[in-house]
Formats: structure tokens, C-alpha cells, sequence
């Protein structure tokens, strides 16, 4: 419906504002004149009869007056007087113009008459001479009745209608304010009110109809403004529903697609555009099943789409594993779908949702999170988790088939040198270098590790030990040909293998893959650069299988607290220093009491982690012997614990030689912590962090076995040491061999240089202890100088 329909608001007020009263007044005004007019008629009837009957009264009056006169004046013979008297007063009464009637033989007429006179008769008796009584007819004139009667209907109709009209007036004031005021104002107020000023009401307080109205039109009125007012807050509610629904359909991150009762499309969020390729203006209407077609990701068949059972079954539905949606451009997306029925109040389906997951990140994140759960992250080898499982499954297999798999165990040489001299990025390159060539080496089917650190492990399958002992040498062989470049400069690098065999006779992991750690290390302790194989009366393997062994003996000699702690003397040679140490040494009595030196279950424990745990007894019982002055009670001097390399990546060790410290209340001033060069340099960054938090505890430090490392001199001003102790080896030849002369030289002046002390430890004899004080180096130690003693506490 358009605009040209509806009239003007103004002139639909003005037109009822004119019309309305003006027919009122003139449904009334008519109505008047014709209620006078017929009262006219009716009156004019009644006048007429009236004077018909006027006429004939006043002629049989007038006749009875005649009558008397005639009878009065019959002697007098004075008739005609009398009768004009009569007349005249006739005429004053009863309206009478003229008359006329015979008396004996004579008439007597008087007035004037005219043509269109009435006339009446009426009789008249009156007495003879003879005295009989004669009678004679007395015609009476009077004015024209239709004159009288014109005359009388214009008055009258001009009384009525002045009447009337006087009467319309008052009638239209009073329907005018009894009815057209009220009403008008009704309009007006139902004209406001349409024009949307809701605060308008009709007026209540009218004791008539029109306010009993209005309390009723008012009482809707404000259930129609309640009901709006409901129905805007709903409208506003459903809208901002719409508007939120809207906003998170296109800001989810999922597909959203609805459809009718029959399947089709009816509405595609943007997510749903994207993953199916479709528009949503493309695909209103169109069966959801040509638009969202989705595939078994790993066999491609076409599955049924969960929209169908989900309307026909009234049920949700899931499909969330291995399943991919075909886009419209013919690319696949991996997702998860799910399908519901939407329904209406009753419980009736009108369509069904459905919700698009793309989980192309999630599917490529658990392939990488596998691979990297089975994989190597700087070689891309297996790691040491899949080479076990696999490990497990050939030792299964062996168990159930005749067949027969070997295990490489590959530890590299020289990584260290490469790591030291030229950063651990180098080192990272080395081991993807050598991951390459060994892949390059084994067979097809064959399973390649990096196992930890420098060390892999290749599992052949169905392999004989005599063709595991070739792809062996074919190994080394390519490490002999190897060389590693890094900023111009090359390295060798060899390789230690220790081959196992897994048969039907040999079918523990643990047994195997330490059996393969010990031939490769009886192979590195061969030389370097060696293959060896394991075989049950290997005697080498034998030995090295004695180093297990002493993991119990040392678990039991801690314990049981088995240790004894020995002291040697570090005695200073310059006349500047007053101040002495003492090196604390640790052997062990084994089961009989028997003391154990330590290059017997020391190796042991290094190589099976126990280290950390001796380091720790030492620690707590010689901080108890100096709280309880059981070390050479000497107040100026220095208490001097080796510490393991292992010990040193011990996270809690610094926190453990402090609260030991607080439980035994000694000072760490009077304690040097000595760690050997290759300990320092392997965990650095550790050790000078560890170093820096005690040094401001008052302890000191010495760097133990210095100049054996290759990088000695580089690291040695990164660390915070107050002591250089230079490696024996140097010390020991350094009367007749001057190259040791030189180190120990130059040590000794790198030292002074850097403000550091020396010690030279193996000081066998007096030349020697001569050179050293020639030389100028601060401590000396050794047999020379005193050989070592058990501490009192210990013996």
C-alpha cells in the first residue's frame, strides 16, 4: 500500500472539524422544519376547521341576534337601525362583512360584499303580524376562508420556521457540546495518538457515555502500548539475538550450515564459504548433499552424509575421525562434522545445523607431535623411545620366528674437540653430517637412531652377525674418509661400534642394550676407531661387566657409610703466602675392610651416575669434621673437595652445600671446591653460574687438571677461579722434558697475569720442586711433599 492512498492528516482533521457538526445541524434543522412543517399542516387544518366552525357559530349567533332584534323592534318598525347596530357589533365579534336576509317583503342587506366572500346560511324565525312565526334564511358573509387561511400560513409558517431555526441553534450549541466537542476531541486525541504521542488519553472524567467509552478506549489503549511495548522489547531482544547470533556465527572459527526439513541450504556462515568453496548466495536452496560431500581420508570413499540419518532419525550425529570434506574446486580439507536437528515449540523438525571443524592444523600438529614423538629433532633419526620399541618388537620376534637381528651401538670420537674448539652449532652440524652418511651405509628396512648426545644405534633385521660385521667395518670405513669442515678448519672424526646379536638365546632389552654399551666401550678403550663384537666368553666385555658389579658395592659402601676420607697437604713455595691447604682424597673399604683405592670403583661410578651421590657424602662429612676441628685444626687454611662433572649438572647442589653449610655452621671461606678443566668446559655456562653464587658465599675455586683440554686457555678467563691446578702429566717430566718446562711456564704466567694462584700437583722429587719455585708457581703437591693421610675421624 502506497502514500496516495492515505488522505492528508490535515485536511482529514479539517474535514471532519466542518462536516460533522454541519450535518449534525442539519439533520436536526431539517428535522425541525419538517416536524413544523407537518405541525403547520396539522395547525393549519385545526385553524381552518376552526374558523369554518368560527363562521358558522358567529352566523347562528348572529342570527339569534337578529332574531331578538326582529323581535324587540317588530312594534318599533325601527328594523333597519337595530339591525345596524346589530351588524356593527356582529362585525367587531364575529368578523362578519355583510348580510342579507328577507323580512316580510322586504330585504335587508347591509355591509360590504364581495365575489369571493364566504357565505353561510342560517335560518331565522320571528312572528308574523298574524302572530304565526315565519321563517327565512339569514345569509352571512364573511372574509374569503382561503385568504384567511394564506394569511395565517405564511404566519404561521414563518412563526414555525423562526421557531425552528431558533430552535436548530440551540440544539446544534447543545450537540455541539454534548457531542460534537467531545467527539472531536476524541478524534484529535486518537489522531495523536496515531501520530505516535502515546501519552494522550481520551478524557475519563465526562459522566456520560463518551467517558464510560473513553475508560475502556484509555484501558486498551494502554494494553496496545503494554502489548507494543512487549513487542518491542521482544522485537529489539530477537534483533539483538539475531545481530549476536550473526556476529558469532561469522566470527567462529568452524563451518556453521543450516538447512530445511528437506535438506537444503538455507543459510552459510563465511567459515562454511571458505571450507566448501560455495557461496552462500550460490547455495541457498541447493540439497546439501551436492554442496557438502565428505571422503574417508584414508581409503577416499564417499560417506553418508550425517545430515540425512540426522533428519530422518531426529538424532545428533558425529563423524570425527579420518574424514575430509571435498571443497567445490575438487581439494580436500580434513575435518570433524557434527549434525543436529533444529525443532520447533512443539517439538517438530524444521531442519537440521551443521558444524564444519577444520582440523587441518590439529591433524598436521599430531603428525608432527608423532613424528617428533619417534624422531630425532636435530638428525631426523629415530630417537632413543623409537629405537626401543622397535628393539621390543625384534626381541618379540625372535622369540616367536628362527631368525636372527643385530644391534650396532656407535659412539663418536672426537665430538668433544669439535664442540669446544668450535661452539655447540658446529656440533650440531656434525651430528646431521654423520646422521646423513650412516643412513647412507645400512641397508634398506634397516632402523637408524640417535640414541643421546654422540651416540647412535642401527637395528639390522634378519641380519647374521658376519653381515653385520661388514656394514660395521663399512662404517668406519666412511668415517676414516670423513672429515668435518667448519670456518677452514677440518677434524677427523672416528667412530667406537659395539655389536650385539639378538637371538632366541638373548631376548632382554636391557640386557642387550647393555651388553651393546659395553662393546662399544670396550671398543673405544681399545684404541678408538675399532669394531667389537660381543661374544658370551668375550673377556674384555668380561671386565667391563665388572664395572656393573661395583654400582652395588657403591650404593652399599654409601649406605652403609664405607667411605674414608684421606687429607694431602698443598704447601705454598713463595714467602708471600702464609696460608695452607689440604686436598681431601676418598677411598673405599669394601665388604672385608679392605681399603679400595679409587681408580677402582671410581670409573664405575662415573660411568653409571653415582658420583653425584659420593660427592654429596663427601660434602656433609667434611663440613662435620671442620665444625667439629677433626681437619688439622689449623684456622688459615684451605679445605680443598673435588667435585664431578656429573655432580655439577646436579640442579639441587648448590642449595644442598648450603643448607649443609647452615646445619654445620662452618665458613665457606675456608672451602675450595676443585673441578677438573673438561668438567668446567663440558657444562660452563652451568659451572660459571654455580661458581659465581658460591664466590659470593666467600668459597673458592680451583680449576683441576689444567692443560689438558685443548681450549684451556680460551675458557679459563670466562671462569671465576682463584686457583689454576696444572695436569700432572706436565708436571711430572719436567726435569728432563722441556716442552712440560714451557706449559708449566706459561700456565704459571697466564696466571700471574690474571692474578690467579698455581698449584703443580705430582711433585715426586726435589729437582722437580726446585724448577716449580724457579718457575714461580704459588703451591706444590705430591709424594715429595707429603703423601696422604687418613683424617682422624676415619681411622
Amino acid at each position: 500500500m502506497t502514500n496516495k492512498s492515505l488522505p492528508n492528516k490535515k485536511n482529514s482533521s479539517e474535514l471532519i472539524q466542518l462536516s460533522l457538526p454541519t450535518k449534525i445541524t442539519g439533520i436536526v434543522f431539517w428535522g425541525m422544519m419538517f416536524v413544523g412543517l407537518l405541525v403547520a399542516v396539522y395547525l393549519l387544518q385545526s385553524r381552518e376547521d376552526h374558523l369554518v366552525r368560527e363562521y358558522e357559530n358567529g352566523a347562528i349567533m348572529f342570527s339569534h341576534e337578529i332574531e331578538s332584534v326582529l323581535e324587540k323592534e317588530r312594534s318599533k318598525l325601527n328594523i333597519k337601525k337595530a339591525l345596524n347596530a346589530v351588524f356593527e357589533k356582529s362585525r367587531q365579534s364575529y368578523d362578519i362583512q355583510a348580510f342579507e336576509f328577507r323580512y316580510g317583503d322586504k330585504l335587508y342587506a347591509l355591509g360590504m360584499r364581495a365575489a369571493d366572500q364566504e357565505t353561510i346560511t342560517s335560518p331565522i324565525h320571528y312572528q308574523s303580524a298574524v302572530s304565526t312565526y315565519v321563517k327565512t334564511e339569514l345569509v352571512v358573509f364573511f372574509p374569503n376562508l382561503q385568504h384567511a387561511t394564506s394569511t395565517l400560513r405564511k404566519k404561521m409558517v414563518l412563526t414555525i420556521g423562526f421557531l425552528s431555526f431558533l430552535f436548530g441553534l440551540v440544539i446544534q450549541q447543545i450537540l455541539q457540546k454534548v457531542l460534537t466537542k467531545p467527539f472531536l476531541n476524541m478524534v484529535m486525541v486518537a489522531e495523536q495518538f496515531a501520530d505516535g504521542n502515546n501519552q494522550v488519553r481520551f478524557d475519563e472524567q465526562r459522566n456520560d457515555e463518551f467517558g464510560y467509552m473513553a475508560k475502556f478506549v484509555n484501558r486498551a489503549l494502554d494494553s496496545t502500548l503494554l502489548k507494543q511495548y512487549e513487542l518491542e522489547n521482544s522485537r529489539k531482544a530477537l534483533f539483538d539475538e539475531k545481530e549476536r547470533a550473526e556476529v558469532t556465527l561469522h566470527s567462529i572459527i568452524d563451518g556453521v550450515i543450516t538447512t530445511s526439513a528437506d535438506a537444503r541450504i538455507k543459510f552459510m556462515n563465511p567459515v562454511a564459504e571458505r571450507l566448501t568453496g560455495w557461496s552462500s548466495n550460490h547455495s541457498r536452496d541447493v540439497l546439501l548433499s551436492n554442496v557438502v560431500k565428505i571422503i574417508n581420508e584414508d581409503t577416499g570413499q564417499q560417506m553418508p552424509n550425517p545430515i540425512t540419518r540426522c533428519l530422518e532419525e531426529n538424532t545428533v550425529e558425529h563423524q570425527n575421525n579420518h574424514v575430509s570434506l571435498i571443497r567445490h574446486d575438487g581439494a580436500t580439507v580434513p575435518i570433524e562434522v557434527s549434525a543436529a536437528p533444529m525443532r520447533d515449540d512443539s517439538g517438530a523438525v524444521l531442519g537440521a545445523v551443521m558444524v564444519l571443524h577444520d582440523v587441518s592444523s590439529s591433524r598436521i600438529l599430531a603428525k608432527q607431535l608423532s613424528y617428533q614423538a619417534s624422531h630425532d629433532a636435530l638428525t631426523g633419526l629415530y630417537n632413543r623411545r623409537m629405537f626401543e620399541e622397535r628393539l621390543e618388537a625384534l626381541l618379540l620376534n625372535v622369540q616367536k620366528e628362527d631368525r636372527h637381528h643385530v644391534l650396532c651401538y656407535i659412539d663418536l670420537n672426537k665430538f668433544k674437540i669439535v664442540n669446544d674448539t668450535c661452539g655447540h652449532m658446529a656440533g650440531d652440524e656434525l651430528l646431521r653430517q654423520v646422521a646423513t652418511f650412516l643412513h647412507d651405509c645400512i641397508r634398506e628396512g634397516d632402523s637408524l637412531s640417535r640414541l643421546g648426545g654422540d651416540e647412535f644405534g642401527v637395528l639390522l633385521e634378519n641380519c647374521q652377525l658376519a653381515q653385520a660385521s661388514q656394514i660395521a667395518d663399512k662404517i668406519l670405513q666412511k668415517f676414516r674418509e670423513y672429515r668435518f669442515f667448519w670456518k677452514n678448519r677440518a677434524f677427523e672424526i672416528g667412530a667406537s661400534i659395539g655389536v650385539v646379536n639378538i637371538n632366541s638365546e638373548n631376548v632382554d632389552m636391557g640386557s642387550v642394550l647393555s651388553t651393546a654399551d659395553l662393546a662399544c666401550y670396550a671398543a673405544k678403550g681399545m684404541g678408538h676407531n675399532r669394531v667389537h663384537i660381543y661374544e658370551p666368553t668375550d673377556a674384555i666385555l668380561a671386565e667391563r661387566h665388572g664395572h656393573m658389579h661395583w654400582v652395588t658395592r657403591i650404593m652399599d659402601a654409601i649406605e652403609q657409610n664405607r667411605f674414608v676420607l684421606y687429607q694431602q697437604p698443598e704447601v705454598p713455595i713463595s714467602s708471600e703466602i702464609d696460608i695452607k691447604h689440604i686436598e681431601i682424597l676418598i677411598r673405599m673399604k669394601d665388604e672385608d675392610g679392605v681399603l679400595v683405592k679409587p681408580d677402582r670403583f671410581i670409573p664405575a661410578a662415573e660411568r653409571y651416575h653415582l658420583m653425584p651421590k659420593i660427592d654429596r657424602w663427601v660434602i656433609n662429612n667434611v663440613f662435620e669434621s671442620m665444625a667439629n676441628n677433626r681437619i688439622n685444626d689449623n684456622k688459615n687454611q684451605i679445605v680443598s673437595i673435588n667435585l664431578s662433572g656429573l655432580t655439577l649438572d646436579d640442579e639441587d647442589l648448590l642449595g644442598y652445600i648450603l643448607s649443609t653449610r647452615d646445619r654445620h655452621g662452618i665458613n665457606l671461606k675456608e672451602v675450595c671446591f676443585e673441578i677438573t678443566e673438561t668438567a668446567a668446559i663440558g657444562n660452563l655456562a652451568k659451572a660459571t653460574q654455580f661458581m659465581n653464587e658460591l664466590k659470593k658465599e666467600g668459597c673458592q675455586f680451583a680449576l683441576d687438571d689444567f692443560g689438558s683440554g685443548l681450549s684451556s686457555f680460551v675458557y679459563l678467563k670466562n671462569m671465576p677461579v682463584d686457583y689454576i691446578k696444572i695436569d700432572g702429566a706436565f708436571v711430572v717430566n719436567i726435569v728432563t722434558d722441556p716442552i712440560d718446562r714451557a706449559m708449566v711456564e706459561a700456565i704459571t704466567s697466564l696466571g700471574r697475569v690474571m692474578q690467579i694462584k698455581i698449584i703443580a700437583e705430582r711433585v715426586e722429587n726435589e729437582q722437580t720442586l726446585d724448577i716449580l719455585r724457579e718457575i714461580g708457581v704459588d703451591f706444590v703437591q705430591g709424594y715429595h711433599i707429603g703423601r696422604p693421610t687418613v683424617i682422624a675421624a676415619f681411622k
